[in-house]
């Protein structure tokens, strides 16, 4: 491993580092503690029903954008749907430049790193497998940075970098003179290890690097295979991170080992995927972990950075860190050596029945707080929206198993997967205020089902999709609309080199399949565009001998009523208030409406959400995030109750951005859409402040 050595004198900050109660700017999550909150005081719950748009900025693409604006100063740093990095003034959104690298990124982009050194000022902005280093003031990459201004996440991985697809999805964090980043990889074998690297700000060299699947030698090697290290992939960080200045940890999430749902090949309890890592940020030494999900095959993996919070205790304060996950329960630990401050137990589950699969007999979860989402699902729980949807959810549930979390997939009959497979928590983060110990998380509340089958054997183009591209899009290529298309008549949307691009690079939250060889590529696209097989024979580049893929995931499926509407009673989704000294729940409230319903009565349903919390000292929570209404709101902090609402152009499904700038406080939201099945013109960024 790589270690770095620190440089004496250094004075370097990125944008948030600072502690809550500056007012400067605004980092990804609100800064390095990532808890999303303001100390400003100019909106409140007395006048905040008077925000109305300041301004807004139309990138000229469209969406989907889940980006977080970063604020130093009076500049906005943020990305358009195809990733080009712009600089707007905070206070106008005047454009102030862009930065086209001449690449079409696509895909979750959710914000830029900052690094500064007196008057030196750096961006790190991603676009697909780079990080380029920009000048702030002019948006144009410093040659002096990697190879001309950039660095390949393909390269360093110990693996052929062409064969390699890694992205960044969410950023790092900037520490000193260290960038530290993760990396979105694939989810099915093969794809790339998910280790944690840190680079120099200055050069681009790579000063030290985490290996989250074990090397020989390394801590944790013993909970795989002996040559896993080798062919597996996955355990990444893809939510991003935090970083204690302070005493030098950053703490990295990360995730679900490839492939997620069937791990024959990864026999043992796979750390360290599924962690909750501390580690020296400095050096990349291990300091300590947590592991929430052992042997992941449900596909678990945390999905928000951490945020550091302070918790108080028998008269005393302890620094701590809180962990949502997509299980809908929050995890707190002592930041300094991880230990529980909510008793954790230890529960068994069943084994699996799946030929070759060993689930973990035992998995861990906190007796305190309480779920945020809802964790068994039985038949009084089906809608009873009308009779007939009542009907057909019933007909359904009959044909599923349902035994609430960490019952292993199947391959007689559908799992039921409560909450679904992108939460519980999502990636837009949680919120925390220091004032009163109160955490923000919203929370979907819908089912899903999952089930596996044997694979197909053989090398064509419909067997290569079943392999690799079912697991997203389903065998019937109906996918999962908004979040993941269906492929039904794409031959009409798209070009046959466009196909092939897409399957080659990647995107939306679909990864790029660099391992595929032309052929390959060219037979999924024929079997997807007009059902033509084609026998292809052994793949150019073979699948390593020790990769076991006798059985597969079926695709992404929500429980749904034959209207298209959750086939659960509501709430489909909520916000909660959580008091991290106690663990008790301050508020609960439904989040977001569906306004035919709402124009039928019914109201107060809650609906699908994704995107974060902001909380600020003038007693408000702000949040956008919900699919089905394009809906901003401010609630009261401390009751729960709804002070302000406003519509957006598309949905928002990103986390805000709170700022000062020339004197006037601006809420910011990316509405990007994407996750959304509104519509709506995407790329757009709304800013909101009270009027002059």
């Amino acid at each position: 491993m790589l270690r770095s050595a620190s440089i004496l004198g250094l004075t370097a900050l990125a944008l948030g580092l600072q502690s809550p109660a500056a007012p400067e700017g605004w980092g990804y999550g609100g800064g390095s503690r990532q808890i999303r909150y303001s100390p400003l005081t100019q909106v409140t719950r007395a006048n905040v029903a008077r925000l109305d748009v300041a301004w807004t900025h139309d990138t000229g693409e469209p969406g989907a954008l889940q980006t977080q604006p970063v604020v130093v100063g009076d500049v906005l740093y943020g990305y358009t749907p195809t990733h080009k990095a712009f600089a707007l003034n905070a206070a106008t959104g005047e454009r102030l430049w862009t930065f086209d690298p001449g690449i079409r990124g696509s895909g979750p982009n959710r914000g830029v790193m900052v690094w500064q050194n007196g008057s030196e000022r750096r961006i790190f902005a991603a676009v697909d497998n780079f990080i380029y280093a920009l000048d702030a003031a002019t948006g144009k990459p410093i040659d002096s940075f990697g190879t001309v201004g950039r660095i390949d996440l393909r390269d360093n991985l110990g693996r052929d970098p062409q064969t390699q697809g890694v992205r960044l999805t969410s950023p790092g964090v900037v520490y000193k003179d260290l960038m530290i980043v993760g990396g979105r990889v694939g989810e099915t074998l093969p794809t790339s290890p998910g280790d944690i690297r840190a680079y120099d700000v200055r050069t681009g060299a790579l000063r030290w690097a985490f290996h989250t699947i074990p090397h020989p030698g390394e801590a944790g090697h013993d909970t795989w295979p002996k040559r896993a290290w080798e062919y597996s992939g996955g355990a990444n960080n893809w939510p991003g991170m935090a970083l204690d200045e302070r005493t030098g940890i950053v703490y990295v999430p990360t995730g679900s080992a490839a492939s997620d749902f069937y791990g024959a090949d990864r026999r043992g309890d796979n750390r360290f995927a599924n962690c909750l890592l501390a580690l020296d940020a400095a050096t990349g030494k291990l300091r300590w972990f947590f592991q929430f999900v052992r042997h992941d095959i449900w596909d678990r993996d945390p999905p928000s950075p951490p945020s550091l919070v302070t918790i108080r205790r028998g008269g005393r304060t302890i620094d701590a860190v809180a962990q949502a996950t997509k299980q809908g329960y929050v995890f707190v630990f002592d930041r300094a050596n991880g230990k529980p401050l909510f008793p954790i137990e230890s529960r068994e589950y069943p084994a699996s029945t799946v030929p070759g699969e060993r689930a973990a007999r035992t998995q861990p979860l906190p007796l305190t707080p309480l779920p945020f989402s809802r964790q068994l699902l039985t038949a009084d729980m089906l809608t009873t929206r009308t009779p007939a949807a009542h009907a057909a959810a019933v007909e359904q549930f009959a044909r599923m198993r349902s035994g609430g979390p960490f019952v292993p997939l199947a391959i007689d009959r559908p799992t039921v997967i409560f909450p679904g497979y992108d939460g519980g928590a999502e990636y837009g983060g949680q919120a925390f205020d220091p004032e009163s110990g109160l955490y923000y998380v919203n929370a979907n509340d819908l089912a899903w089902t999952g089930q596996l089958a044997p694979s197909t054997e053989g090398y064509s183009g419909r067997t290569l999709y079943l392999q690799h591209c079912a697991v997203c899009h389903r065998d019937d290529r109906a996918g999962t609309p908004p979040q993941i298309p269906s492929l039904a008549g794409i031959e009409t949307r798209r070009s046959f080199a466009e196909i092939v691009a897409t399957i080659r690079k990647g995107s939306g939250r679909m990864p790029g399949f660099p391992v595929l060889g032309q052929t390959a590529v060219n037979a999924i696209v024929q079997w997807i565009s007009t059902g033509r097989d084609t026998d292809v024979g052994r793949p150019a580049r073979p699948v390593h001998p020790l990769i076991e893929s006798g059985y597969r995931f079926t695709g992404y499926k929500k429980f749904l009523d034959p209207d298209g509407y959750p086939a659960v009673a509501p709430p489909w989704g909520t916000l909660n208030a959580i008091d991290l000294d106690t663990g008790e729940y301050a508020w609960k409230v439904p989040l977001g409406e569906y306004p035919e319903l709402v124009a039928q009565g019914v109201t107060d349903t809650g609906s699908e959400n994704y995107g974060g919390p902001v909380v600020t000292a003038g007693g408000l929570v702000f949040i956008a995030a919900t699919n089905h209404d394009r809906k901003i709101r401010a609630f009261d902090k401390t009751t729960g109750a709804l002070l302000w609402q406003a519509t957006l152009p598309s949905s928002g499904n990103a986390t805000p951005a709170v700022y000062e700038s020339h004197g006037r406080q601006f809420l910011v939201i990316a509405a990007g859409g994407g996750k959304s099945p509104q519509g709506g013109p995407g790329g757009v960024y709304v800013a909101f402040a009270l009027p002059r």
